[in-house]
C-alpha cells in the first residue's frame, strides 16, 4: 500500500465567505495493493478539464468547475478536521458526474471543507471513471462499487490511525456518486471481487449513508426501484436530498426510495426542494436547497455521529 503525505493549500474557491476552507494537509492513499480487478488500462492517462457551463434550468451551480476523469488508480483523499473538533466520524466522499467523470470541486472537496467544519473526517474516493466498454451506458458502472467496498474496508482497518471509530464510517454521494453511496450501504452482504489480501476480511457496511440528486435509483418507465438496488436486513440508516425541478436526476429517484426503505423498516429521512435543479453541492445560495447541510448535520447529530469529543 502506497501512502504519501501531500503538503497543499487546497482554499474552497468562492464558495463559503468566511467559512472554513480545507486543511493545508492532505493524505493521500491508494486503494488498491496493485491493479484493481478487472481493470485493463487502456483509457489513458488520469486528467482534469474543466466542466461544461450548462443552463440554470439544468444545474444550480453552472459555472465551471473542476473534473478528473479517465482514472485507473482509485485513490482516497483524506481531509481532517481540527483536533479539538474531532467528532471520530469520518465521511467517504462520493462526486457525481454520470459514471464518466469526477466533479472533484464542487462535489469532492467542497464537501471535504463542510465536513471538516462540523467536525467530520472528509475522505474524497477517487473511484474509477469513465465506464468502460464493457459496461452499459445508461447503467451504473460496475467497477466503481468495487472501489467503494475496498475503500469502506480500508478506512475501518486504518481507523485508529487516522482518527476514526470503526463504527462512525459513512458515505456521502452526489447524482452517480449518490447511488454509489446508497448501492454501497445496501449491497454490503454481495461480494464484487475477489479478495486479495487480510483486508478484505474487513467488513464494508457503511454505517449511515447520504444520497444527494441522486440517480440510478428509479427504475425505467416503472415507479419502484431500480431492479439492481436491494435493500437486506442491517441497511445502514440513510438520508435523502433531492431538487424538485432536477430534470437530470428527477426525485422520484429518491422518492421511492424513501418509501422502499420505510417498507423494509430502515430509518431514513427524506427532503425535497421545491424549485432546485440539480449539482447544487454544498455552496450557500438563496435557494433553499442550500440548507440541506444544516438538516444532515441535525441528522448525523441525533443519529449519535456528532457527539463532542471526550474531553481530555
Amino acid at each position: 500500500m502506497i501512502m504519501r503525505l501531500v503538503l497543499a493549500a487546497f482554499l474552497v474557491v468562492g464558495i463559503f465567505g468566511t467559512a472554513p476552507a480545507l486543511a493545508t494537509e492532505k493524505l493521500v492513499v491508494e486503494v488498491w495493493p496493485g491493479t484493481p480487478p478487472e481493470e485493463p488500462g487502456t483509457i489513458g492517462a488520469e486528467r482534469v478539464r474543466l466542466s461544461p457551463n450548462l443552463d440554470r434550468k439544468q444545474v444550480e451551480v453552472n459555472e465551471s468547475t473542476r473534473l478528473i476523469t479517465n482514472v485507473t488508480k482509485p485513490t482516497l483523499t483524506i481531509y481532517q478536521p481540527p483536533k479539538d473538533k474531532n467528532t471520530g466520524t469520518a465521511v467517504l466522499i462520493c462526486p457525481g458526474g454520470g459514471y464518466w467523470d469526477l466533479y472533484w470541486q464542487l462535489e469532492g472537496e467542497e464537501v471535504a471543507a463542510w465536513l471538516n467544519s462540523i467536525g467530520v473526517t472528509g475522505i474524497i474516493l477517487k473511484y474509477r471513471v469513465p465506464r468502460r466498454p464493457d459496461e452499459i451506458k445508461g447503467e451504473p458502472a460496475r467497477r466503481p462499487l468495487q472501489d467503494a467496498q475496498r475503500a469502506v474496508r480500508l478506512v475501518r482497518s486504518k481507523a485508529k490511525d487516522w482518527g476514526i471509530q470503526p463504527q462512525q464510517i459513512g458515505m456521502v454521494g452526489f447524482s452517480a456518486g449518490g447511488h454509489l453511496a446508497i448501492a454501497t450501504a445496501t449491497s454490503f452482504e454481495r461480494k464484487t471481487y475477489e479478495p486479495v489480501d487480510d483486508l478484505d476480511k474487513t467488513s464494508c457496511r457503511p454505517d449511515f449513508a447520504i444520497g444527494v440528486y441522486s440517480g440510478y435509483l428509479k427504475a425505467k418507465d416503472k415507479d419502484e426501484v431500480s431492479p439492481g438496488l436491494h435493500i437486506p436486513a442491517g441497511t445502514p440508516p440513510i438520508f435523502l436530498a433531492h431538487g424538485g425541478a432536477d430534470i437530470i436526476s428527477p426525485p422520484e429517484h429518491s422518492v421511492l426510495l424513501y418509501l422502499a426503505l420505510r417498507k423494509a423498516g430502515v430509518p431514513a429521512e427524506l427532503h425535497v426542494y421545491a424549485t432546485a435543479a440539480h449539482d447544487f453541492g454544498v455552496r450557500p445560495s438563496d435557494h433553499p436547497c442550500s440548507t440541506w447541510t444544516q438538516a444532515c448535520a441535525n441528522w448525523l447529530r441525533y443519529q449519535g455521529f456528532l457527539k463532542a469529543p471526550a474531553p481530555r
